[in-house]
């Protein structure tokens, strides 16, 4: 005896309308009954979730070169690959901490997992674009090459008056500083509703 049997019938329902029905008979004598209905949600429920499990797309507004999130690595996976290595061509997504509120010419990102990991100061191609200066905790992807360099305590200071920071800040910046940093050929700035 095999172990099932399909057996499908037109059967009434509890209204009276007819529907389709298919029995199972299972080597077990157990009987039960799957309504077309039944069937038609299991089915629209998997394809539902297949479609929410598939890479959703992530929109956003770009500036300098246009760029989409295919392929962007996350700031701490960056921070893991530069690991003993100078320099890295990267698409990065990042949390942004602060905007040089000038201009909007340069920007730091940091993880948006766990924000006391080293900041990365970013810098724009040729100087060909800037961001908006309102956007400290937005999430951005970047297309570029990070890359370690020391920064000048002049430059230092230059970037704190960017950042809005006090004299006494600024007087109290004497030594140069070995950054991570990051030159974007082009940025994302992620759609909140996607973040």
């Amino acid at each position: 005896m095999p172990l099932l049997h399909y057996k499908n019938v037109l059967r009434k329902n509890l209204h009276g309308k007819l529907t389709f029905a298919c029995y199972i008979n299972t080597s077990l004598h157990m009987r039960m009954l799957f309504s077309s209905k039944i069937w038609a949600a299991v089915i629209a429920l998997g394809i539902v979730l297949a479609a929410c499990n598939s890479t959703r797309s992530i929109t956003g507004k770009t500036f300098g070169e246009p760029i989409t999130a295919k392929g962007a690595i996350t700031y701490d996976d960056l921070l893991e690959k530069l690991d003993g290595q100078d320099s890295l061509a990267v698409k990065v997504r990042g949390a942004v901490e602060g905007v040089c509120q000038a201009k909007g010419c340069w920007m730091n990102i940091v993880s948006a997992k766990d924000p006391s990991k080293e900041s990365m100061f970013v810098k724009f191609k040729d100087y060909g674009f800037f961001m908006p200066k309102d956007i400290a905790g937005r999430e951005v992807i970047m297309e570029g090459y990070a890359y370690r360099e020391v920064t000048p305590v002049d430059e230092l200071k230059h970037y704190a008056e960017d950042e809005g920071k006090s004299q006494a800040e600024i007087d109290a910046i004497t030594q140069p500083k070995v950054e991570l940093k990051f030159m974007a050929s082009g940025v994302m700035l992620v759609d909140q509703a996607k973040q």
